[in-house]
C-alpha cells in the first residue's frame, strides 16, 4: 500500500510540473469523479486517475498536438506515451506488477473506453474536463477550439455522465452558450433523419 501511495506522490509532483495551468487540478479532480463513480476503485484504476495525462506534464516529451491532422490519433498518441512514461515511475516506486500493467493499460485506452474499468476512467476524465479544464481552455484557445474540443469530450461520455456535466455551473456566461451549443448539436447528430 505505501508504494502506491508513494507513486501517488510521484504521479502528483510530475503532472504539478506541467505547462497546461489545469493540469494538476484535472488529475486530482478526475480521481475524485472516478471515487464518486466508483467508490471502491481499486489501485490501479486510481493510479490511472491520476496520470492519464501525464504525457502533457514533460514538455520536452509530450505527444504535439501539431503533429497529426486526426485529433483521435493524436489523442491515441497521447494516451500510448503516457502509459510508457508511467510505467517506470511505478515499478521505481515499488508498486506490485500486476498493478503496474493495469495502470499502464487503463491510461493507455483512457481515452477510448472499451470495458468497465476504462470506460469509468473515460468518463471520469471527461466530466473533469467540464468541471474544470474548460473554463481555463476557452480563455487560452478561444470559442471555436473550446466548443470544437467540448463537443468532441461531450459526445464520448455515457449517458449517466452526460447528466452530470448538463448541471455544471459556469459563472462566465460565454461558457453557459457554449455548453448549449453544444449539448444542442450532440442532440441534433443523434436525431434520425426524416426522408
Amino acid at each position: 500500500m505505501r508504494s502506491v501511495e508513494s507513486a501517488k506522490q510521484s504521479i502528483r509532483r510530475i503532472v504539478g510540473g506541467s505547462r497546461v495551468p489545469e493540469d494538476p487540478r484535472h488529475a486530482d479532480n478526475t480521481l475524485e469523479w472516478l471515487l464518486r463513480f466508483a467508490p471502491d476503485a481499486d489501485d490501479a484504476l486510481q493510479l490511472a486517475a491520476l496520470a492519464h495525462d501525464i504525457d502533457r506534464a514533460i514538455e520536452e516529451s509530450k505527444t504535439p498536438r501539431a503533429d497529426f491532422e486526426d485529433y483521435d490519433a493524436f489523442k491515441a498518441a497521447h494516451a500510448r506515451h503516457g502509459a510508457e512514461i508511467l510505467r517506470p515511475i511505478l515499478v521505481a516506486c515499488g508498486v506490485e506488477g500486476h498493478i503496474v500493467n493495469e495502470a499502464c493499460r487503463l491510461v493507455k485506452v483512457h481515452e477510448v473506453g472499451g470495458d468497465p474499468s476504462s470506460d469509468l476512467l473515460k468518463d471520469a476524465d471527461s466530466v473533469s474536463y467540464f468541471d474544470v479544464n474548460l473554463p481555463l481552455y476557452y480563455e487560452r484557445e478561444g470559442w471555436d477550439e473550446a466548443k470544437r474540443r467540448s463537443l468532441w469530450g461531450y459526445r464520448r461520455l455515457s449517458p449517466p455522465a452526460k447528466e452530470i456535466v448538463k448541471h455544471i455551473v459556469y459563472q462566465e456566461q460565454a461558457l453557459v452558450r457554449l455548453m448549449q451549443e453544444v449539448i444542442h448539436e450532440a442532440r441534433e447528430c443523434l436525431q434520425p433523419t426524416l426522408q
